[in-house]
């Protein structure tokens, strides 16, 4: 999961692109903080509330869908604004298949193998439909560089500009410090 940091206001340096929603699931977004600063705290409280009830961790699947229903709920709803944001919902299930889905605004989910959204999410997703193969997704240190090549396809300033984080199985999340992703770029 990585993002393209958008300045250096203090509310992107403390309240990032990249969140961890349970040990094994981490959303990523484009769009309005405030309204994802909701969203997130909403879907980490399913996530326990899951986990709570079923005694399992919840299902990448469940949590996509459990989003993607929040925002169109908000979407049909008078009187309530439509979230102004879309997210990547990133991680394994307890079986250890990884999974990425996509939600929109609309409330729509879907799952994929790469994808980029945001501003110039379309020319990520073209290149990543080029570059993108299993044997590069079955290595961490040839994802981790097509991820980065990818986004220098529309970032001008260099690592400075990213924020990149790691998900491996069976791992706590990893976000890479600058220095690090300044070596890759």
């Amino acid at each position: 999961v990585s993002t393209q940091s958008t300045g250096s206001s203090g509310i992107n340096a403390e309240y990032g692109k990249i969140h961890k929603l349970d040990d094994h699931v981490c959303m990523a977004f484009a769009g309005l903080t405030a309204d994802a600063r909701i969203l997130v705290n909403m879907a980490r409280v399913e996530c326990q509330s899951y986990r709570l009830t079923m005694e399992d961790p919840v299902s990448m699947s469940y949590i996509a869908r459990h989003i993607a229903s929040v925002k169109q709920h908000f979407t049909q709803r008078p009187g309530l604004r439509p979230f102004g944001l879309s997210t990547l919902i990133v991680g394994f299930d307890y079986d250890g298949s990884a999974h990425l889905f996509q939600t929109d605004p609309s409330g729509t989910f879907h799952e994929w193998k790469a994808n980029a959204i945001g501003r110039s999410g379309k020319t990520v997703r073209e290149f990543l439909e080029k570059h993108y193969t299993d044997e590069i997704a079955a290595s961490d240190e040839a994802c981790i560089k097509l991820t980065v090549r990818a986004l220098l396809e529309v970032v001008q300033s260099g690592g400075k500009n990213i924020e990149l984080a790691v998900m491996r199985r069976g791992k706590p999340l990893e976000i890479l410090d600058t220095k690090t992703v300044e070596k890759l770029v």
